[in-house]
């Protein structure tokens, strides 16, 4: 891939609102983020033989899994309700954990060029986009045909799909930047992670939490994801208006926190890197 020199990215000048030369920055080099995300995409697939049929056939595999021990072996719980919670963790973990490494794997093009290295989380949130949305689709179509209807709701797939995609970059912004300067914040991440899978309602339903342990769905960010997909998915109903105003303002909050905290810390990439 060959990357063309560009004029550098001065977020804090003034006389902008916030965001507005990242956003422009962003549109001019579109190619650029095309690019990598193309790049990211083929390398996960290559030497494969059935290439991108891998993004279809990991999400069935686990779908049928789940259908097997939850329905047939336990007799419990909906699989198709743990699939469609399990698919936005499963997209901000993806984008998280390998946004982590990602500078130190792309050092050579931080170091040796005028290089944007904030579209890199972005690159590889837009490249796992490409799973999850044919895995989304699985579901869709596994509610067609077993639940025989599909919600009207998911016309709003689209705007959940852009606040978890500003959330994820935002702490995938923090962990890549961490891990340039402290290379123990995958492991840690990894901890973290699991700690947090637990403790987002996806196998446990939401009414089965002790009352005095409610604050870890309100203050969980993916529970409000969690719950919107499952409306979208699986139910003939709309996520509410404070569902929907809770996610925009965790995820709005992520992405601007994580993108200030990026520009501070790649003063001295080159440096570390």
């Amino acid at each position: 891939m060959h990357v063309k020199a560009h004029r550098c990215y001065h977020p804090g000048l003034p006389g902008h609102l916030p965001g507005t030369l990242f956003l422009r920055n962003l549109i001019e080099r579109r190619s650029l983020l095309a690019q990598l995300v193309r790049r990211d995409f083929q390398q996960r697939y290559v030497g494969s033989a059935a290439g991108w049929l891998w993004g279809l056939i990991h999400p069935l595999v686990l779908l049928l899994s789940y259908a097997f021990v939850f329905s047939v072996c336990l007799h419990q719980s909906n699989p198709l309700k743990i699939f469609a919670g399990l698919l936005p963790w499963l997209l901000f973990s993806e984008t998280v954990q390998r946004s982590a490494a990602s500078l130190i794997e792309q050092a050579n093009l931080i170091t040796k060029t005028v290089f944007p290295a904030e579209i890199i989380p972005i690159s590889i949130f837009l490249s796992s986009l490409v799973s999850h949305v044919m895995a989304t689709g699985l579901v869709v179509v596994a509610a067609g045909i077993l639940l025989r209807h599909i919600s009207p709701s998911l016309a709003l797939l689209p705007l959940f799909l852009f606040l978890l995609g500003l959330f994820a970059v935002g702490i995938g912004w923090i962990a890549s930047s961490l891990q340039v300067y402290l290379r123990d914040t995958a492991q840690v991440l990894a901890v973290a992670l699991t700690l947090w899978f637990w403790i987002t309602p996806i196998f446990i339903e939401e009414d089965k939490y002790p009352a005095r342990l409610r604050f870890l769905i309100t203050a969980n960010p993916l529970a409000w994801f969690v719950r919107a997909y499952r409306q979208m998915l699986l139910e003939n109903s709309v996520p509410s208006l404070p569902n929907l105003a809770v996610a925009a303002v965790f995820s709005v909050a992520a992405f601007f926190i994580g993108g200030l905290f990026f520009r501070y810390m790649k003063r001295g990439f080159a440096d570390v890197l």
